[in-house]
């Protein structure tokens, strides 16, 4: 299991990769789901999160993160997700 500390590292290093800044992020138990994103930057992780696979959190972590700059899940936001998980998908391997 990762540290708090470097999960957020880890989202922070996302962060700037995609080219957004979080205001706030923040890790607690969440029942429903893995993570939310509010419009005013906030990030919330679940804490389960820092048990599972670095991919796993990469596509939590990614998907919160174009939150920043598309609130819905249009077109864009799709297009978006798609482009950067198959260039970490073609990084990898």
């Amino acid at each position: 299991m990762m540290t708090l500390e470097t999960f957020k590292e880890e989202v922070l290093t996302l962060a700037e990769d995609v080219g957004v800044k979080p205001r706030e992020i923040h890790i607690q138990s969440m029942k429903r789901k893995w993570a939310s994103c509010s419009n005013r930057g906030r990030l919330t992780f679940d804490k389960k999160l820092l048990e599972e696979s670095k991919e796993v959190r990469f596509k939590v972590i990614l998907h919160e993160l174009l939150h920043l700059k598309y609130h819905n899940h249009g077109k864009m936001f799709k297009l978006l997700l798609d482009t950067y998980l198959k260039n970490e998908l073609n990084r990898n391997y």
